[in-house]
């Protein structure tokens, strides 16, 4: 998870406060010695959304963020990305759920790589 910060030249003191933020905010704090081969499918795809948020990011592109999740954490997942939206953050998912799309403002359906033709943009 420090990588992206790394990247983002992020002192050692706040990349800390912002890595243990986000061990908390996703409940994975006793995972954090663990290499990613260690955790669930779910933990992974856990500690991929916190990775994507730990840079503040203002857009997030989401392919099927709740793909290897059960029902809770996706939930929990989509509630967050609610949030994020609501906060500013663009958020562009790919998802085959309906419940998931659901939680967009703006829906676009694809088939066969083309747009619906019901759809208006």
């Amino acid at each position: 998870m420090e990588t992206p910060l790394l990247y983002q030249k992020v002192k050692g003191a706040e990349r800390k406060g912002r890595i243990a933020e986000m061990l908390d905010r996703f409940n994975i704090v006793a995972k954090k010695r663990l290499f990613p081969n260690q955790l669930s499918g779910g933990q992974q795809q856990l500690v991929g959304v916190a990775r994507a948020l730990i840079t503040q990011p203002k857009l997030i592109l989401a392919d099927e963020p709740t793909g290897n999740l059960n029902s809770a954490e996706g939930e929990r997942i989509m509630a967050l990305f609610k949030h994020l939206n609501a906060e500013g953050i663009t958020i562009v998912q790919c998802t085959h759920s309906e419940k998931n799309a659901a939680y967009g403002d703006r829906i676009i359906h694809l088939s066969d790589g083309w747009l619906d033709r019901d759809e208006q943009l």
